[in-house]
């Protein structure tokens, strides 16, 4: 790859950055909210090292010219180049542009186990709204780790992609989440019963209660809801995370 190339290469990531994290919500497919302003910070540089390569580049070009002029030679030219591999960073600078990669969603959770929730001792009194807003973690814990039980007979409402699982009745509603990027993304399941499953990578709003088994507040107690409705709802901004719905209580 020849300098001009390099730089134009440099311009288009940077250009890339800026695009989805300046102008669009894009870039959290791919990193936590909180690093936009390193991913725009990166996009300035790559721009800034592209326009400043560009100006030595033809800089020493001209004085290679004028050298040549005056001594007959050519030794002011500039054969540098980089590897061939360099232009495999090519597409992935014009799909930030041009097309960015979807969101993970249903075939990976598919491939990945359950993330384990993490542990909590005390819990405090749930609300007594009905349907109850609570997100899949939560609810996880409230299964497998109260011992108070206040989530039996609890109408909740919880949002999510549906994820496949074996043919039969009985489908995921996931959320994937991440600590830093797509790349170290995790995600949380509930088991759906009761209701045919939507399409995979569909966002629902799941209405039920749990559905008994083993014993609950404990760990043998599993994360599954006896469905009374779905319905479809909108893609959130940011999916990485484990938010709760949007809803009116009554």
């Amino acid at each position: 790859m020849r300098r001009p190339y390099q730089m134009t290469l440099l311009v288009l990531s940077g250009l890339g950055l800026l695009h989805i994290a300046l102008f669009t919500d894009l870039y959290l497919r791919y990193v936590k909210e909180g690093m936009r302003p390193l991913l725009i910070a990166s996009g300035a540089l790559l721009i800034l090292l592209g326009v400043s390569d560009a100006v030595s580049y033809w800089r020493r070009r001209d004085h290679g010219a004028e050298h040549t002029d005056h001594a007959g030679d050519g030794h002011g030219h500039d054969h540098s180049t980089a590897p061939r591999a360099a232009w495999l960073l090519l597409l992935p600078a014009l799909s930030l542009l041009l097309y960015a990669p979807p969101a993970l969603g249903a075939y990976t959770a598919s491939r990945e186990p359950a993330k384990a929730v993490t542990q909590q001792d005390d819990f405090d009194p749930l609300p007594s709204s009905s349907p109850l807003p609570i997100t899949l973690s939560d609810f996880t814990r409230r299964v497998q780790q109260d011992r108070s039980r206040a989530i039996k007979g609890r109408t909740v409402r919880m949002t999510g992609f549906v994820t496949s699982a074996k043919p039969g009745s009985n489908w995921f509603l996931t959320r994937i989440m991440i600590s830093c990027c797509a790349a170290d993304a995790q995600s949380v399941k509930v088991r759906i019963y009761g209701i045919q499953a939507p399409p995979a990578n569909t966002w629902v709003a799941v209405t039920g209660t749990w559905r008994p088994s083993g014993t609950l507040g404990t760990s043998s107690a599993p994360a599954a809801l006896e469905a009374r409705s779905v319905e479809k709802v909108a893609k959130p901004a940011n999916s990485y995370t484990d938010a709760l719905p949007l809803t009116l209580t009554r």
